[in-house]
């Protein structure tokens, strides 16, 4: 069995995004990048299933600039079995990823495609449903459990009413919510295995991929800073202040 996981690079949880002066993007000169981590979920429940004796190979894919190499090669350091970068200049939107990756399935046949619910910096929750559908297979999204056998994916998905059960036909596409598992460190011998790990370089125009980049972004804008407090005394004080604002 062999899965394929989606492995983007984003700009790192922790950092405070400041928007550019000019209002045209975020800044990332000098900012940490890592991989998504809705991805590294995803990763981990691949290798969490090659470790079972489920899955026999693990392969982490991402469509990034050049300069991304290092990014795959911690998930390769994870303990993916190899890697295939898409090299693409300029950031694509969900749709074109899915074309993307729907030509890597092509070539790769994988038997599951695991990839994050969603990425943390358009947060758009697109791309899996885009791959499945254009793929034709099944999908089952914001996996909390995933358990494989007998040719099928039991997902266990969290919904506003509370937990869903579905069992889907393999191949399918699954994507990861938060409490499907903890990723593993990464440790410095399996770092330095992951330099001899093969990783495949493609450049996008040879894919052969139609754009669905559709949408345009006119312009960005940090949050409005939150105004002051007000200091009441009593509930009945607070009834006051709330109707004098409209909101009773």
């Amino acid at each position: 069995m062999k899965i394929l996981v989606a492995y983007k690079r984003v700009v790192d949880a922790n950092v405070r995004i400041q928007v550019k002066p000019d209002g045209s993007g975020v800044v990332t000169d000098g900012v940490k990048l890592s991989a998504n981590p809705f991805d590294e979920i995803a990763l981990e429940e691949a290798l969490r299933l090659r470790d079972k004796g489920i899955a026999t190979e693990v392969v982490v894919a991402t469509i990034a600039p050049a300069d991304a190499a290092a990014h795959l090669r911690n998930g390769l350091a994870m303990g993916a079995n190899r890697a295939i970068h898409v090299v693409a200049d300029q950031p694509i939107q969900p749709l074109t990823a899915a074309r993307a990756l729907l030509k890597l399935v092509e070539k790769e046949q994988p038997d599951l495609v695991l990839l994050g619910k969603q990425a943390i910096d358009d947060d758009a929750n697109q791309t899996g449903q885009m791959l499945a559908t254009l793929w034709g297979r099944p999908q089952a999204t914001f996996a909390s459990k995933l358990e494989i056998a007998d040719g099928k994916a039991t997902v266990t998905r969290e919904v506003d009413a509370g937990l869903e059960t579905l069992e889907v036909d393999l191949p399918a596409v699954v994507t990861t919510d938060l409490r499907l598992n903890e990723p593993r460190f990464i440790k410095l011998p399996d770092i330095m295995k992951a330099k001899s790990k093969p990783m495949e370089t493609v450049p996008f125009a040879d894919l052969g991929v139609e754009s669905g980049d559709f949408l345009r972004t006119t312009h960005h804008a940090a949050p409005t800073g939150r105004s002051r407090g007000v200091m009441v005394k009593d509930v009945a004080e607070l009834v006051s202040v709330l109707k004098q604002k409209g909101l009773l």
